[in-house]
């Protein structure tokens, strides 16, 4: 359904309908106005979420029970060059063997799944929206308030909670291959060293162990951020452009103009957004894995 249709059928604006669209299923109906709130549940950032998750997993257990020693099909040759990838990068970047066994998969698993979850926003925008809606409206509920969003990587709850568990990930290799006491010892003594003059150390400490904190917090909101900023911007671009075609009103110039550029930036959009899908679940990857990295250097 285009979204001149989905905005006629539910007598809203071009506003309206965008508005409509990016509000989350929690139940309420309200909308997010600060970073932390832990009263609204997006639901449907979590089932999507936890959907794909089950169908990545599937289609990895799929390939790995197929896979043969002879000559590869095509499934399991594609899925052998993305584990290659994944390990080759991890190798580069991890030098610890014991680590790179839990690190490499995570990896991969990270990869995958955030693919999947940026795939979605190749859907048409009603397709999902108005299914929940007939099934919504069917339980005795209204449908207008039947909001749907599928695409969990446009919500910042899920970027910032995927990058708060690298985080969290990072915290324990620091822990684990630098010891507790080594660990303490580099918040306090890098990135600027320490001196023997007390007063000196004690001033460095602190500015070293500020700076510390600094630095996880940069790459912690950073990592989730881009990712989510990329994906929500995509997603809005969508919806802007399927607008583009609800301003027919008849065979007149500004509407076949608009319709004209209803498709073509569509279909620019759509191929490009393609990269955009890749590269951002790639470069979420690699940064996992370098921060991850860093975990494991010592300064």
């Amino acid at each position: 359904m285009s979204a001149e249709q989905g905005a006629a059928e539910q007598g809203l604006t071009a506003g309206e309908y965008i508005a409509h669209h990016l509000t989350y299923f929690n139940g309420t109906g309200s909308t997010q106005s600060k970073l932390v709130d832990f009263s609204l549940i997006n639901y449907d950032t979590i089932g999507w979420a936890l959907f794909l998750a089950v169908l990545g997993s599937f289609f990895l257990w799929r390939a790995a029970a197929k896979a043969t020693s002879g000559v590869p099909g095509r499934f399991q040759g594609a899925v052998e060059l993305l584990v290659e990838m994944v390990a080759d990068q991890a190798k580069g970047l991890i030098h610890s063997v014991e680590s790179r066994k839990f690190v490499a998969p995570l990896a991969l698993t990270v990869f995958v799944w955030v693919f999947l979850m940026n795939a979605m926003d190749f859907l048409p925008v009603d397709l999902i929206p108005r299914v929940w809606a007939g099934i919504y409206g069917g339980m005795g509920h209204d449908p207008h308030h039947a909001y749907m969003r599928s695409v969990s990587t446009a919500d910042i709850n899920a970027t910032l909670g995927m990058s708060i568990t690298v985080l969290l990930i990072c915290l324990y290799y620091n822990v684990k291959i630098k010891g507790l006491g080594g660990w303490a010892h580099e918040l306090v003594s890098a990135p600027f060293g320490t001196s023997k003059n007390p007063v000196l150390a004690i001033i460095l400490g602190v500015v070293n162990f500020a700076m510390q904190l600094i630095e996880f917090g940069a790459k912690t909101i950073s990592h989730g951020m881009r990712l989510f900023g990329n994906m929500f911007a995509g997603e809005l671009i969508f919806m802007l452009i399927a607008l583009m075609g609800a301003a027919w009103t008849g065979y007149n110039a500004s509407s076949i103009m608009l319709f004209l550029g209803h498709f073509i930036a569509g279909m620019a959009w759509a191929l490009f957004h393609i990269l955009v899908v890749a590269l951002q679940a790639f470069i979420f990857m690699m940064l996992t894995l370098v921060y991850v990295g860093q975990a494991h250097d010592a300064h």
